[in-house]
């Protein structure tokens, strides 16, 4: 058992070491992706904290937004990464995979993990910038550890439901249409910019089934020394983002093999 649990780990940091061999050859993608978390905080963050027009429990609101945007930085990173795979599939590397004794769920993991490691470059941008603006967060070990930690779970997550509707789309014009559909949606219907008690009703249940709210939460609850910042608890939102998770990789790699039909 331990043998075949060593063997998928190796097999999914394979194809993760493959996936990331690709950012080395394009880091001008990671300078163009920091450009809107970058403008979200410099514009809307300093227009909203001048303004007070939002009530955030007593947080200062450029504090209170960091971490939605440091979210939003993972979320739009991760939810264009299935393209990949339907240009795998049009150069035949997906068939080869298929054809390998790699399992269909390393295969996603891997992919999924590889869009992890894209996402953990942009929140050094957003943190940085955020220090630049004077935003008060923990710096301590802990608290980096656990923002390490969510946007590993977040940015896995994303990536793979990527990579789940990549297998469905099965085009690249469509699938960039059906991303730019989802991502606005998931980042509005979330605490990102502000608190859900400020929702109207049906978009706070909506919130409920978000994961990039729990994301959300569970960053706000190590980047901010306020509890009230965080109210649903980082246990709570850990086990939504691994239960999500776990259910998107086990549907991806049932409907991998689709992509190339």
């Amino acid at each position: 058992m331990s043998g075949s649990v060593w063997s998928f780990v190796r097999k999914t940091y394979a194809i993760t070491a493959m996936e990331v061999q690709k950012l080395r050859h394009d880091p001008t993608e990671l300078a163009t992706r920091a450009i809107q978390p970058a403008l979200w905080l410099l514009i809307f963050g300093q227009v909203m904290a001048r303004g007070h027009i939002l009530d955030t429990g007593g947080i200062p609101y450029l504090d209170f937004l960091v971490p939605g945007i440091l979210a939003q930085s993972v979320l739009f990173v991760s939810i264009f990464n299935g393209i990949s795979v339907i240009w795998e599939r049009d150069l035949g590397i997906v068939h080869k995979f298929l054809a390998s004794p790699t399992p269909r769920a390393a295969l996603v993991l891997g992919k999924g993990l590889a869009g992890a490691v894209r996402a953990l470059t942009q929140a050094v941008v957003v943190l940085l910038l955020a220090e630049l603006l004077g935003a008060h967060l923990r710096w301590s070990v802990a608290a980096l550890t656990g923002v390490f930690v969510l946007i590993v779970f977040g940015a896995t997550l994303f990536s793979t439901f990527s990579l789940l509707i990549a297998c469905w789309v099965r085009t690249r014009e469509r699938f960039m249409g059906v991303g730019q559909v989802l991502t606005m949606p998931l980042f509005f219907a979330s605490s990102a910019i502000y608190p859900t008690a400020l929702m109207p009703h049906w978009l706070q249940a909506l919130a409920q089934f978000n994961p990039l709210t729990y994301q959300i939460d569970g960053l706000r609850a190590f980047l901010l020394p306020s509890e009230a910042a965080a109210p649903l608890g980082v246990a709570t939102d850990l086990t939504v983002l691994a239960g999500v998770l776990v259910v998107l990789v086990v549907s991806c790699a049932r409907a991998y093999p689709a992509i190339v039909r």
